[in-house]
């Protein structure tokens, strides 16, 4: 219950703080390395899409809410010379233009339509936070496309909403949706900043830089976003997901040591909002939060290498 009311409590901060990677990583990511190039950059249905690599196995990338390809840049140079990637960045983000809703349906689709237009075997969907549960849905319905999902702290129902009966969740969305919309810049940049200092990541320069970024996405757009994954609960349909399942649960022991929640409760209650997928497994990474990419680059890419090869 205790773990429940904490991410509960979390959640206008986890969708709608728009919680970006550093400015800094236009041009690197503040250990002197070098940004990846997109060899290709083009448009799919709602999606921004940036090709890396042109070789091996292909992979999806899918940032969360108000991010770009920047917060994979890791990921990128882990992964670019043995795979083709495809980052994608949705409508809204990172100085994309917004569109009408639905929008998940229509990145959903767009999904498909990458997959299709690109003729591409089999990829691999890795998604953080909502590219996480928009992965989950898009395998629900075309797991013969796919090869596996990495959902990173993205979760098939928003954690905390999940005994909200069905007909309650419109008005949830409703109410999330005005607070996010009332907002005034001013306000919505310093909930940004506190929401990257207390759950996005642990290192404070990298919260300070991380919430420079936001201001590139259109807050409409989030709001919108937000309203739609209210509604939305994936866990009845989890059996859908035929292929093998990662979900990487992040851990920093100081936010949960006054509640007594241990790395084990935690991922024990992922693993409860995700029964029913047939090849799952739940990883804990030790010392992150909700960017776990950033915190922790080189454990997120031991667990993701870990399961490229369980998979391929």
């Amino acid at each position: 219950m205790q773990l429940k009311k904490w991410i509960l409590s979390s959640l206008f901060g986890f969708y709608c703080s728009a919680a970006l990677a550093p400015a800094a990583w236009a041009a690197d990511d503040n250990t002197g390395t070098t940004a990846s190039k997109a060899g290709q950059q083009f448009q799919v249905g709602s999606l921004s899409v940036e090709r890396y690599g042109h070789q091996g196995k292909a992979i999806i990338l899918i940032p969360g809410l108000a991010s770009g390809s920047w917060v994979w840049q890791d990921t990128i140079r882990q992964l670019e010379k043995n795979h083709t990637l495809y980052v994608v960045t949705l409508a809204g983000f990172d100085g994309r233009p917004a569109i009408e809703g639905p929008l998940l349906e229509k990145a959903r689709q767009s999904l498909l339509d990458l997959i299709q237009q690109q003729k591409l075997i089999k990829p691999m969907l890795i998604g953080h936070s909502m590219g996480g549960t928009l992965s989950i849905w898009f395998a629900q319905e075309h797991s013969d496309l796919i090869s596996g999902v990495v959902a990173v702290d993205g979760l098939p129902v928003l954690p905390g909403t999940e005994n909200a009966p069905a007909e309650q969740r419109p008005a949830l969305a409703a109410s999330f949706k005005a607070q996010m919309s009332a907002q005034t810049t001013e306000a919505f940049n310093k909930q940004q900043l506190q929401y990257m200092r207390t759950v996005g990541v642990i290192d404070e320069q990298l919260a300070q830089a991380s919430a420079i970024r936001t201001s590139k996405s259109d807050p409409a757009a989030c709001a919108s976003y937000v309203s739609e994954l209210v509604t939305m609960d994936l866990r009845k349909d989890m059996s859908k997901v035929q292929v093998p399942l990662l979900e990487v649960s992040p851990w920093h022991a100081p936010d949960f040591a006054t509640r007594n929640i241990s790395l084990e409760a935690k991922n024990s209650y992922y693993q409860s909002l995700l029964q029913g997928a047939p090849k799952l497994k739940v990883v804990g990474i030790n010392n992150a939060r909700h960017f776990v990419m950033l915190d922790q680059p080189k454990a997120f890419a031991e667990a993701l290498n870990n399961f490229l090869d369980s998979v391929e």
